[in-house]
């Protein structure tokens, strides 16, 4: 049972123009706890009329809003994020309830997601264009930014309030309308952010939320493509997703932003320190149940300090412990879902039939709590040859890879079409600034193993997507560039 502080934050309809609404076909999507595979929710299922509705509210709003000034847009932002600060508890548990993350996790989420509309509230102020120095006597050159106009954003569920916060915020502050449709298994959070937003005065018609079923996802996110009127489309998900949405948003040239699949390499190399590599990797692998899209999902460490590295993981991965996330003492909750705990399972039986090793872990935890929870593993002797060395498994699971030179980890390490992100731990400093730049990734972690901020660009390279969230490089891709020049002023 959900119980809030303030229960008008648990939302059950779209939010369109200002206003809360079923959708069209009255249809309805139900929410799950993953703890317990159980019902306790349910939201508007809409379908393509839905969202047209949606663009029609954002494409109108939009010339008011982008000509606001920006002081006013980032005070509404500031608004915004204090409220969101104020619900955190609130808010905390409805992460907890619909997505599954520990409640201390769920917290931290909130104050992340939270720092994203603060830094683009401040950002709002510092959009600048340039002056040109001019080529010819008597004309002016200038540059401006302005805003790209209606913008589509499609979250997922792993972080269903940092994602959105992510990708509204810049939106907002730049001077664009949002159309938005959260992951079907985690509606309620978005929800109460846009109910804060409204709380915070954003107009109506600014922010415009539409929830919906998988099987009617499709048709709504479709709409959007098609409409000319959404020039922006914003998406962190999948890989063949994201392409999907790149095929189908070049019939109207819309911006593109892709935050999409990982394979991220932990390496420990021979002079790391031992102990802060650990902590490293409890703190990349094992956050979220291991459902984060820059976890660890192949760490390779050198052969003389295997064994004693692996001795050490074990002994924290075994006494985490598992639990609903509701509990104070869970440090993994469930899965998101069956499918979930599926794919796990079957990453660990084939690793385990291709010759790896089961050092701690490696089944299903069965409890009266629920059916979706994977036991925290340890693997070694894992191989490329493995399933999971090539897919993102998306849970609790570390398998340790030998490896015997530098060459030979930075080729393994870059041998995937995906480049999201890297995590590498050494002392020597000239080792850091050659594997550093040999990575083939967006973003490297050096001995860190916690690397997002809201100040710095997040995102990948090859197939793990374009463009960048957060940071000033954040809200460019909400904008494009006009050139003016004016002459006859000689």
């Amino acid at each position: 049972m959900l119980t809030l502080s303030e229960p008008t934050l648990l939302r059950s309809q779209n939010l369109i123009d200002g206003q809360w609404r079923d959708a069209g076909l009255r249809a309805r999507l139900a929410v799950t706890d993953p703890a317990t595979a159980e019902a306790f929710a349910n939201v508007a299922d809409s379908n393509a009329g839905d969202a047209r509705l949606a663009a029609d509210a954002a494409a109108a709003a939009f010339p008011a809003w982008s000509r606001r000034p920006a002081r006013e847009r980032a005070q509404l932002l500031k608004r915004w994020h204090a409220l969101i600060l104020d619900h955190q508890e609130d808010l905390a548990r409805i992460i907890s309830t619909e997505q599954g993350k520990p409640l201390k996790e769920a917290r931290g989420e909130v104050q992340y997601g939270a720092s994203y509309v603060e830094w683009f509230a401040e950002e709002a102020t510092r959009i600048c264009g340039d002056i040109v120095a001019e080529a010819v006597p008597g004309r002016k050159l200038l540059v401006l930014k302005e805003p790209v106009g209606v913008v589509a954003a499609i979250t997922p569920w792993n972080f269903p309030l940092a994602m959105i916060a992510r990708k509204i915020a810049p939106a907002l502050a730049a001077g664009c309308t949002v159309v938005a449709k959260p992951a079907e298994d985690t509606p309620l959070t978005a929800l109460a952010l846009a109910w804060l937003a409204q709380q915070a005065g954003v107009p109506a018609g600014v922010i415009n939320i539409v929830t919906a079923s998988r099987e009617h996802t499709p048709g709504v996110v479709d709409a959007w493509l098609a409409d000319s009127r959404v020039r922006k489309v914003t998406f962190t998900g999948s890989t063949p997703v994201g392409k999907h949405l790149a095929r189908e948003s070049a019939a109207t040239l819309k911006k593109l932003s892709l935050e999409l699949g990982g394979n991220a390499p932990f390496i420990v190399f021979d002079d790391a320190d031992l102990d802060a590599a650990v902590d490293g990797l409890m703190a990349s692998k094992f956050r979220n149940g291991g459902q984060t899209c820059v976890c660890p999902n192949r760490v390779y460490v050198h052969d003389a300090v295997h064994d004693a590295f692996v001795e050490r993981l074990a002994q924290r991965v075994a006494a985490l412990h598992v639990g609903p996330a509701t509990e104070d003492a869970a440090q993994i909750g469930p899965m998101i879902n069956a499918r979930a705990v599926d794919k796990i399972a079957r990453h660990v039986e084939d690793a385990v039939a291709r010759g790896a090793r089961v050092v701690t872990g490696g089944k299903r935890v069965r409890s009266a709590d629920g059916p979706h929870y994977y036991a925290p593993t340890v693997l070694i002797d894992a191989t490329p040859a493995m399933e999971l060395s090539c897919e993102e498994t998306f849970g609790p699971v570390a398998p340790i890879f030998r490896f015997r030179d530098e060459a030979e980890v930075i080729r393994d390490a870059n041998d995937t079409p995906f480049g999201l992100a890297a995590y590498f731990y050494s002392s020597d400093i000239r080792r850091i600034w050659r594997v550093a730049q040999a990575l083939e990734t967006g973003m490297v972690g050096i001995n860190e193993g916690a690397i997002a901020a809201e100040a710095a660009p997040f995102g990948g390279v090859k197939e793990s997507g374009y463009g960048r969230e957060g940071s000033r490089h954040g809200l460019d891709d909400y904008m494009h560039t006009k050139y003016l020049c004016q002459g006859q002023l000689g």
